[in-house]
């Protein structure tokens, strides 16, 4: 059986299961659940998503994750596995299908996570979000706008794809488990440089899985 990996992420589009699964993927892996926009950045976070430049706001956020890649760093530089809801590929998807130039190419050290594409059949991604009390910001919207262009932008990074339709949230983890079952051949098919945002892997190594 291939080691379990030592970094995980969730991608996918608004109401595919994210914000769910990540405390509970990191709950099972006895893993760290690391904020991609760390607690600092909040305040700024609320001011910039005020605004209408999106290379601003793409920088932000790019700002935020290499702020979190640091903190993730040391985590796994001490063996300890690391669970984050999103990572680069989701500002750099994101951004992309909402028009920003800017050209990335990210560091070759910064460490890759095994990831996870949550995927939602369309009409019960919509019921999920109109059941969410938070009102949607003019940034979900416009996301929502570009959902097909988000889907293409993301499909140029190495990912698992986990589809969520119809399944409670611990089926949904009993098929991202499944996917460690069958290996990471996917994940990893793709050699670095590839694509000017694929990232180096971490290394992986056995971990006894907890449930809370």
């Amino acid at each position: 059986m291939p080691d379990r990996p030592l970094f995980e992420s969730l991608e996918g589009l608004r109401g595919t299961g994210k914000s769910t699964m990540a405390p509970m993927l990191a709950a099972v892996r006895g893993a760290v659940l690391v904020p991609t926009v760390p607690l600092f950045y909040q305040a700024l976070r609320r001011q910039v998503d005020t605004r209408e430049n999106i290379e601003a706001r793409m920088c932000f956020y790019l700002s935020a994750l290499f702020t979190a890649a640091e903190e993730i760093r040391r985590y796994l530089t001490a063996d300890i596995p690391v669970v984050v809801e999103s990572y680069f590929p989701r500002c750099i998807a994101n951004h992309r299908a909402f028009g920003a130039r800017l050209g990335v190419t990210l560091p070759a050290d910064l460490p890759q996570p095994t990831t996870y594409h949550l995927l939602c059949a369309e009409d019960e991604r919509q019921r999920r979000l109109s059941e969410r009390s938070k009102p949607a910001s003019r940034w979900d919207a416009l996301s929502e706008e570009a959902a097909d262009r988000i889907t293409e932008a993301y499909s140029e990074f190495p990912m698992h794809q986990v589809d969520t339709t119809g399944l409670a949230p611990d089926r949904v983890l009993e098929a991202i488990l499944t996917i460690e079952k069958e290996g990471h051949h996917r994940a990893d098919a793709e050699p670095v440089g590839a694509h000017p945002h694929v990232l180096p892997p971490v290394p992986r190594r056995p971990e006894r899985a907890r449930l809370r």
